[in-house]
């Protein structure tokens, strides 16, 4: 395979995943995956037996930060991603979040301007504290080569699960809340705006090198809707961030953005921009060869259908080497697009870490 891209051998122990961050190339790339820390491994299913419920292990130190070593132990990835979820931000605003295994997460839903009020952004310091301690115990256990990625969800779509009650096809409660009630819509949102930024500073003090915005549900909305509750909350978070944490690289994941994604890089000020499978490889390879105003070169990260994790074998191996080839001599990150399946066999994960790598089977 005749990828050019420049070679890190001398930079150590330079942070590769940081690099590429800055508008560097490298080869071979770095590579992590999302839900990298998971149900298809059989060290993290034995941990969350010993925790008892999904937010019960969020919230131990010990445990989080154990499996969220997991993954760096048996594949060595160039990141770590904290293990949390994006509803500890509800949850620390005092709104009921409770997970019900096999279907999910269920909130006491908001369904009117006054229960928005009732959020409590004073409440947030214990649970976000919590959080932090393990994000301080990663970067003291990690390996120096390795990067820490915080993260939270992007207000848009933490709001959809806090309107909704719980995770939907098509986002509808969400929708029509914003659309009848644009002002408390927007109460809702400048609450998640500042309190996001204040728990991903909180973050980095304690010690990520970077962090992530998760927009899952971006791609529900109409381009006019996704300019106001997508584009203009992240771009209010990336300045914030910037003002307190000059040079913390962000990335965006706007999933499902598709022809928004350019605009969404240009207007938002992100470092990076985490592309879903839908994402074609030009325009993936499009997005990575913008700049930011003023600041250098995006990196872009993704796209590896998760499926093809699971089925594994040649399919795999095949589409590996299209996305390193489209992707060739620019600032990329290997990734999915979207999270690991618990389906997965722990086999093939490793055999797409030595395929990136260049010394696959």
């Amino acid at each position: 395979m005749g990828r050019n891209a420049e070679t890190a051998t001398s930079v150590a122990p330079a942070r590769r995943f940081l690099q590429v961050l800055g508008g560097q190339a490298l080869d071979p790339p770095p590579v992590w995956l999302m839900r990298q820390a998971g149900r298809y491994l059989p060290e993290y299913r034995e941990v969350r037996a010993k925790a008892g419920g999904f937010l019960d292990l969020c919230y131990s130190p010990d445990l989080a930060a154990e499996v969220t070593l997991q993954p760096i132990r048996r594949y060595g990835f160039d990141a770590a991603i904290l293990f949390s979820d994006i509803l500890i931000v509800p949850d620390a605003l005092g709104q009921g979040v409770r997970f019900v295994e096999g279907e999910g997460p269920r909130l006491d839903a908001l369904t009117s301007a006054a229960d928005i009020a009732k959020l409590d952004q004073a409440a947030t310091a214990k649970k976000f504290s919590i959080i932090c301690e393990t994000v301080a115990r990663l970067r003291s256990d990690l390996p120096p080569e390795t990067a820490l990625i915080g993260f939270c969800g992007a207000p848009w779509t933490v709001a959809t699960y806090m309107i909704g009650g719980r995770g939907s096809p098509d986002q509808a409660k969400a929708r029509l809340f914003a659309y009848r009630e644009p002002e408390a819509f927007g109460r809702l949102m400048d609450t998640l705006v500042d309190v996001s930024v204040d728990y991903l500073s909180q973050q980095i003090l304690a010690g990520a090198d970077c962090v992530q915005i998760f927009d899952s549900w971006a791609g529900s909305l109409p381009d006019d809707e996704f300019a106001r509750w997508v584009i203009g909350p992240t771009k209010r978070m990336v300045a914030a961030l910037e003002s307190r944490h000059q040079g913390i690289p962000v990335i965006g994941f706007p999933r499902g953005a598709g022809v928004n994604a350019a605009r969404y890089v240009r207007e938002t000020g992100v470092n990076a921009i985490g592309c879903d499978t839908a994402e074609p490889l030009g325009a993936m390879r499009n997005l990575a060869q913008m700049r930011r105003k003023g600041s250098g070169a995006i990196a872009a990260q993704g796209n590896l259908d998760p499926l093809l994790l699971v089925s594994g074998g040649e399919a795999l191996d095949r589409r590996v080497e299209e996305i390193l080839e489209a992707m060739d001599g620019l600032p990329f990150i290997f990734n999915l697009g979207h999270g690991i399946v618990p389906e997965t066999p722990p086999d093939n994960v490793a055999r797409l870490v030595a395929r990136v790598r260049g010394n696959g089977v």
